[in-house]
């Protein structure tokens, strides 16, 4: 879902590259607190549990003003797991959007046994959106707290940075950045463009 007044741009002439720069950011752990069972991080199951993390308005606003396209990028498994109607993720999403400096989310709705383009790590959300609101994925950044998210990152050809909640689950591989939240991310992002 992309928000209205980001088609891309066309060039000027056939020399010219085209390709802002983008933010890439998981949703659930990043944008909004994840729910934590034994050890193991789970998405928000309805607009009511929607908890924007500390921190994450001021700095979706500062890279957008910096010039960053901010891309949602999530997988969203219970939805194809018939545990959660689609329409109460567009619900959160449209949620999230009116409150924070979001450009556009891109949502892989299938469960892992599906072995789609788009569940991250691979790289099919990022590379999608890129090709559709003309994002230079070179220059650009995946914030991220789990390691289909670095993975991601490294898929499509992005930097990656990795807010480290120590979950019980698989570490991410290396190379990435190591960031405390958004706001630490961002100030890293900004500080090395």
């Amino acid at each position: 879902m992309a928000l209205p007044g980001l088609a891309p741009r066309a060039p000027a002439n056939r020399h010219e590259v085209v390709g802002r720069r983008a933010v890439f950011l998981d949703r659930d752990g990043v944008i909004i607190r994840a729910v934590v069972r034994n050890g193991k991080p789970y998405a928000a199951q309805s607009v009511a549990e929607l908890a924007i993390l500390p921190g994450v308005p001021g700095a979706l606003q500062q890279l957008r003003a910096a010039g960053f396209v901010n891309v949602v990028a999530t997988n969203q498994p219970d939805v194809g797991a018939g545990k959660l109607p689609r329409a109460t993720v567009e619900a959160m999403h449209a949620r999230l959007a009116q409150t924070l400096a979001i450009d556009a989310f891109k949502v892989c709705y299938h469960t892992e046994a599906e072995d789609c383009a788009c569940r991250k790590p691979k790289p099919g959300m990022i590379l999608d959106a890129a090709r559709e609101l003309g994002l230079d994925v070179g220059k650009s950044f995946m914030v991220g707290d789990r390691w289909r998210d670095v993975g991601a990152a490294r898929n499509a050809g992005c930097q990656a940075l990795f807010i480290d909640y120590s979950y019980d689950e698989k570490r991410p591989e290396k190379p990435y950045v190591a960031v405390n939240s958004l706001a630490d991310a961002a100030e890293f992002i900004l500080r090395s463009s």
